[in-house]
């Protein structure tokens, strides 16, 4: 087995097991968290963690917090579970990419509403439509 297979391997494992484990921390700043994938190192002796968390951004300031003081307990519990030479590290990484995708819609559903209306008023100066310059450029 390849080391690539291996570490993809240990990481889905460490990902199932946390996300297990994480909801039954007694913490009161973690609140609602999905953990989205695992990352190692080659050498096994890290794991970073990515994460969403629910709600505004003192909301998920806390649920970090929480989840850095719950570290040394998760790494216990992943040496329990998973036997390997060396339990890893355990950091958090906050994952982003699921909120700058929910930006990025807000934003297009935006300017497609601010178009539409302008589209309504019609608005002098636009320019001419796309088909009218289609057209033009066909003769």
């Amino acid at each position: 087995m390849s080391g690539s297979q291996r570490m993809d391997r240990v990481a889905e494992e460490f990902r199932e097991i946390l996300a297990e484990e994480i909801p039954r921390l007694k913490d009161p700043r973690v609140g609602f968290v999905t953990v989205t994938h695992v990352e190692v190192t080659p050498d096994l002796r890290r794991a970073i963690v990515y994460y969403t968390a629910f709600g505004d951004d003192p909301a998920r300031r806390r649920t970090r917090a929480g989840l850095v003081s719950a570290a040394a307990h998760l790494r216990t519990t992943l040496g329990h579970q998973v036997k390997l030479r060396y339990t890893p590290e355990v950091e958090f990484e906050e994952d982003v990419g699921l909120t700058q995708v929910e930006r990025v819609s807000e934003i297009l559903k935006q300017i497609e509403s601010e178009s539409k209306k302008e589209r309504k008023e019609g608005t002098p100066g636009a320019g001419p439509s796309i088909e009218a310059e289609s057209s033009a450029g066909g003769e």
